[in-house]
């Protein structure tokens, strides 16, 4: 599955530091789609000025037009910006930008703190949801609508739900377990990210790449 969206039902559970090391930690081109407007703060990048894939949703633009949106990351990654205004979740234009996606090979799209709506995961879409064990947001999973094929867990310590908790709760696998790191936070916090993705963080990605 060449596309991947990655959400939340809370903030604060890792969802853009995931989908920006599932674009980095791949061997081939990959690109990162914006949603939530902070993957180029966690890439070290500077803040983008022009237009985004808001703007495109919201002009009648051709899909290949988006190439021109997009930013390099490093060699193998590109990113397009959230752009200037807020995403219309309730755009008719998702399955365009989804097919065109599907044809420009992995791509990696950062829902953030929403959970995506059905236009955005049709059949060959992969959803995963990226969430601590925190009884809160999980509960805010379970009683959203979207329903992921994956969840990443974030784990950390002190949370007595674990592994299996999460599972029973939303009813799919966790392809992937992430540890909650003093080195990814300093790598995000030096703009580091897409120059130095820690070793454990993509070892531990790897179910879910």
């Amino acid at each position: 599955m060449p596309v991947t969206i990655c959400w939340s039902a809370k903030g604060g559970s890792g969802t853009t530091v995931v989908a920006a090391a599932l674009a980095l930690a791949g061997r081939a081109e990959s690109l990162l789609v914006d949603l939530d407007g902070e993957l180029p703060a966690v890439l070290g990048l500077p803040e983008p000025g022009g237009q985004g894939i808001a703007d495109w949703l919201a002009s009648d633009a051709a899909a290949p037009a988006i190439a021109d949106l997009a930013i390099a990351v490093d060699r193998t990654t590109s990113l397009v910006p959230r752009g200037t205004a807020g995403v219309d979740f309730a755009s008719t234009r998702w399955p365009g930008l989804l097919s065109w996606l599907d044809a420009h090979g992995h791509a990696v799209i950062d829902a953030g703190r929403r959970p995506p709506p059905n236009e955005l995961v049709p059949p060959g879409v992969r959803s995963l949801l990226v969430t601590r064990g925190c009884y809160l947001a999980l509960r805010r999973a379970v009683a959203s609508a979207a329903r992921p094929h994956g969840v990443v867990l974030v784990a950390e310590p002190g949370r007595s739900l674990r592994r299996r908790d999460v599972e029973q709760s939303i009813g799919v696998p966790v392809v992937a377990t992430v540890t909650l790191d003093p080195a990814v936070a300093r790598a995000v916090d030096a703009g580091l990210l897409n120059a130095y993705l820690p070793r454990a963080l993509r070892r531990e990605l790897r179910g879910a790449a």
